[in-house]
């Protein structure tokens, strides 16, 4: 039997819940059919959300909810200058990027100038999908290869090409014959040469890594397959949050290089100011990119993704081959993208992410010594991972994790779940999180350890 996906199955509604749905929420359930099986709700009571505000939720009666999961809404739901923007140039013009428009050139040049100077080049599409898969066709033809490497429960999209370069959707989902995974750099299980992955230094922790880097390739080349790429983001998201040691990417890129490959920073979730360090994640790890990709918290909702390069690695690929995306760049998400990146900087989000991400990390880590059941608490800004275990043993505890889920629910606060194993808490509230709602998550996590006897 294939095994579920981590990242969409863990922590969904199923049909054989609805029994215990009051009617209206039922009906809903059932009418999304017409949609198909593919499709996933959150929650064994799916919430029914119809207004945002910063990093607050109201569903249909009125109950208000602390979002603590959302960076598609980076700088909150409904920010007022974003709404404006966007409606400003609705009712001006949209359409594609074969007209010249002004909005697209000044974004461009405006996102270029947050990336180290040797990424160059600049294209957008609608997903973080598409932005990835754009991506391994522009590595696979400037090196000339085709294999992949990935950690072993990541997620990278959900086109044929991304999909088979995300073992995170499960097992029934096939993977590319020219990918291999390498392990998940799991700083709170591994152990490397004897000694604790926690208690290594970047060098050592990275030359860990590299090395599995090296074993992956030489697998390539015994089956006639030749090394293109890593794609990675550098929080490992999906795998269950793992920023640290700061620094221990940079041997696993050099090898990268070595070996005749290039790095595609995949900075959904870990870049725009999320982490409090730098404005994009791989910032924060001190090295530079081939490519870039981003989606989620570009333009607050809209959809809207970017492929960002080093001019001689786009070349190959961009000299010979066109490339057209009927939405990918329009004025409008264009015009809310520009806001977005407006508002990061006047409400200073990086900085927010920094001091509020702190004083939530230390809250939540403050809980462990009461509560066993919190094996580890890693993260940077407002990026945190909470790894429930049973308690004495650092063996994940995934029924635990999902009853933690169901009751933050009913305490009014909504967010999920990563890792391989299904366990690990993922606290990604909007850029706009505040100290206060750092208080509201607390009270009500600490009631939820205590409901349930944890």
């Amino acid at each position: 039997m294939a095994t579920r996906s981590t990242i969409m199955d863990t922590n969904s509604f199923r049909p054989e819940m609805a029994a215990a749905l009051d009617p209206e929420t039922r009906k809903l359930t059932e009418e999304r059919e017409v949609l198909g099986p593919a499709y996933r709700l959150f929650y064994r009571n799916p919430v029914h959300l119809v207004k945002g505000r910063g990093s607050h939720l109201w569903d249909a009666d009125g109950v208000e909810y602390l979002d603590v999961y959302n960076n598609v809404a980076s700088v909150g739901h409904c920010h007022p200058r974003v709404v404006e923007a966007l409606s400003r140039q609705a009712s001006l013009l949209n359409t594609h990027t074969r007209y010249l428009h002004e909005n697209i050139l000044h974004y461009a040049e405006d996102i270029l100038s947050t990336m180290p100077d040797e990424i160059d080049r600049i294209m957008f599409q609608c997903t973080g999908s598409e932005a990835n898969d754009l991506a391994v066709r522009v590595a696979q033809t400037y090196t000339g290869g085709e294999g992949v490497i990935v950690t072993h429960e990541a997620y990278h999209g959900n086109s044929a090409l991304t999909s088979k370069l995300s073992p995170a959707l499960g097992t029934a989902q096939t993977l590319g014959l020219t990918m291999r995974m390498i392990p998940t750099p799991d700083t709170y299980r591994l152990t490397i040469d004897g000694k604790l992955a926690a208690e290594c230094t970047a060098e050592e922790f990275g030359g860990w890594m590299a090395n599995e880097v090296r074993k992956a390739v030489a697998d390539m080349n015994r089956h006639g397959i030749k090394f293109a790429a890593l794609l990675a983001d550098s929080i490992f998201s999906s795998d269950g949050v793992y920023p640290d040691p700061v620094g221990y990417l940079k041997p696993v890129i050099d090898t990268v290089h070595e070996l005749g490959g290039v790095w595609i920073a995949d900075e959904v979730q870990p870049g725009f100011t999320r982490t409090g360090d730098a404005f994009w994640g791989f910032g924060r790890q001190g090295i530079v990119p081939d490519l870039v990709t981003s989606g989620k918290p570009m333009a607050n909702g809209l959809p809207t993704s970017l492929m960002a390069a080093r001019h001689e690695v786009l070349e190959p690929f961009a000299g010979s081959i066109p490339y057209f995306n009927t939405f990918g760049g329009n004025p409008v998400c264009m015009a809310a993208a520009q806001a977005v990146l407006d508002v990061m900087r006047d409400e200073d989000t990086m900085g927010n992410a920094k001091r509020v991400g702190a004083v939530f990390k230390q809250a939540v880590a403050g809980l462990m010594d009461a509560h066993p059941c919190i094996g580890d608490v890693r993260g940077a800004g407002l990026y945190i991972g909470c790894e429930i275990v049973k308690p004495g043993t650092k063996e994940p505890d995934q029924k635990a994790a999902l009853d933690i889920l169901e009751t933050l629910r009913d305490n009014r606060i909504l967010t999920s779940v990563c890792g391989r194993f299904g366990n690990i808490l993922k606290l990604r509230p909007p850029l706009v999180f505040s100290e206060s709602d750092v208080d509201w998550f607390m009270d009500g996590f600490t009631k939820t350890l205590a409901t349930l006897g944890l």
